[in-house]
């Protein structure tokens, strides 16, 4: 079994019987701007904190995995009403440390003791693993696998949108900003969480924001980057076109292109022929999930295929690239010349 060294820090949180909230434990260090951004998401200062037992965001370019336990009577915890045992880690992979976070929660509500999660920790840093008696086994190796990282459904997200998930699926391809609202939690993280395995070839994971406040250290942050996909649950997300191209509003099953975005998002014929293809897939209940992106990412390698095609110039690297003149030679409807200028360009095959 491999070490599993993207670990970088695990903490415990603590709320006692009046209501204070302290850092109790960390292991190795845990940096004062991680703790602002923790202390905000897992909420345990409000009296009436989430029940959400697991969460995740990301903080800069590492990810936080947050289980929040209520504390009972039977547990070591006597003067502990709830705590949240938080994870960095230098991956994304919620399914691998939401099982990880439970094992070592579980064990901090039998014993009360850092050192036992200190222990486990180690030991899953060291050999990619730990077991207990009671609180279950924990082995990173069964994680590693794709399929492991988020529960997909990409079916429920087509029948969600139909037709109009080709825009979800082209601003994709673009390396557009995409905004994911649901004012529920649980809902957000699971929709947000299905957008990578739409573009395949692509780590979108580089570039997902799960969980964004509208506070300024967060915003700072995302706009550092030109491209992203971001969930947010404040509804006046809708009103801040500065911050996306797409909003993908979930409750409401309703996806809004900002008026700067609309040329570049221009449907053509091909979009319009993968968005037929996309809702049928979900239609025919004999393909499985891993058939539906593997079906989709097909018709994306096509795209790429024909971009390629294009590349006939030589860029100063000795690549070959696609030339805007390239493209005005083959006399193609401008929406079509546009769409593939634009995936040039996110391809880094465009030779300005």
């Amino acid at each position: 079994m491999a070490p599993l060294t993207d670990l970088l820090s695990c903490s415990i949180i603590e709320k006692d019987s009046n209501g204070d909230v302290l850092w109790t434990w960390s292991y190795p260090v845990i940096l004062e701007s991680q703790k602002a951004v923790v202390g905000r998401k897992c909420n345990l200062e409000s009296e009436h904190n989430s029940s959400q037992v697991f969460i995740f965001s990301r903080h800069k370019h590492h990810w936080f995995y947050i289980h929040c336990s209520e504390v009972f009577d039977s547990d070591k915890l006597p003067k502990v009403k709830q705590f949240a045992l938080v994870l960095f880690a230098k991956d994304f992979n919620p399914r691998k440390y939401e099982v990880l976070s439970r094992v070592l929660s579980k064990m901090y509500c039998k014993t009360g003791k850092p050192t036992e999660i200190l222990q486990l920790y180690l030991s899953v840093f060291t050999k990619g693993s730990c077991s207990t008696q009671e609180n279950g086994t924990f082995v990173s190796d069964d994680f590693n696998s794709h399929r492991f990282t988020v529960n997909t459904n990409i079916r429920e997200l087509v029948k969600a949108f139909e037709l109009e998930t080709i825009l979800i699926y082209t601003a994709l391809l673009l390396k557009k900003r995409i905004v994911v609202y649901h004012h529920s939690l649980e809902e957000l993280l699971k929709w947000i969480g299905l957008f990578p395995a739409l573009m395949k070839h692509r780590k979108v994971s580089d570039n997902l924001f799960p969980w964004v406040d509208l506070v300024d250290d967060e915003l700072a942050e995302l706009k550092r980057h030109s491209h992203y996909v971001a969930g947010c649950r404040n509804s006046s997300i809708s009103s801040r076109t500065d911050l996306f191209d797409l909003l993908v509003n979930i409750p409401a099953r309703e996806i809004t292109v900002a008026s700067h975005a609309k040329e570049s998002l221009t449907m053509t014929k091909t979009h319009k022929e993968i968005a037929l293809f996309m809702v049928q897939l979900s239609e025919n209940q004999t393909y499985t999930e891993a058939q539906i992106i593997s079906e989709i990412n097909d018709k994306t390698q096509d795209l790429l295929n024909q971009l390629t095609s294009l590349a006939v110039v030589q860029g100063p690297d000795g690549r070959k690239m696609v030339s805007a003149q390239t493209l005005k030679e083959k006399n193609l409807p401008f929406a079509v010349e546009n769409f593939l200028i634009n995936l040039a360009v996110a391809e880094n095959l465009f030779l300005v």
